[in-house]
């Protein structure tokens, strides 16, 4: 890949670090709120044993960001940059989640905007995988500009196959977005 898939990205309101293995705890205390994961496809998530082997998924991934808010140095969630394709040029991003206290504030389309700008740099498409029951993101997603294209389903890294929609936007849909608010 001609991109870094884990520089720090910032703004005014949240920092974005590359993820480490002492990250656990301070995203754990996030992810153990079990409404969290009330609509994503794993509701078992807030289990710490659970979330081990999603954290370690994200450690694998070489892709995964710890989110922090500027003004209280506090880790509020986790997302990531993950499956560069070079031949179609595209690249996903997701696995996010957010501390409830955060939800309705403006931070998940802050974060995926930068995340957005940043790759957009160097690919022409976003895929984002969400949970077919999960309403909240799917949602989210759509306020972003991407489109649903395709339903699959999707193994997480120790659990079982779940039902995901996936959603795409082109370089060309961001941009123009962009211009347009």
């Amino acid at each position: 890949m001609n991109f870094h898939t884990q520089p720090v990205l910032e703004n005014e309101r949240i920092i974005l670090y590359p993820l480490q293995d002492q990250d656990f705890e301070s995203l754990y205390a996030v992810a153990s709120d079990p409404r969290i994961w009330e609509q994503h496809p794993n509701k078992d998530r807030w289990k710490k044993e659970v979330f081990r082997g999603f954290f370690e998924g994200a450690m694998e991934s070489r892709g995964a960001f710890k989110i922090v808010e500027k003004a209280t140095g506090k880790t509020i969630g986790s997302t990531r940059i993950y499956n560069y394709n070079e031949q179609e040029n595209s690249i996903f991003i997701g696995y996010t989640f957010y501390a409830v206290t955060c939800w309705g504030k403006g931070i998940n389309r802050s974060v995926k905007t930068m995340m957005l700008d940043y790759v957009f740099r160097l690919v022409s498409k976003v895929y984002l995988h969400v949970g077919a029951d999960n309403i909240r993101s799917q949602i989210a997603v759509g306020r972003l500009g991407a489109q649903k294209i395709a339903e699959q389903e999707v193994t997480y890294p120790g659990e079982k196959p779940r039902l995901n929609f996936l959603y795409e936007i082109s370089r060309e849909k961001w941009s123009e977005q962009g211009k347009n608010s």
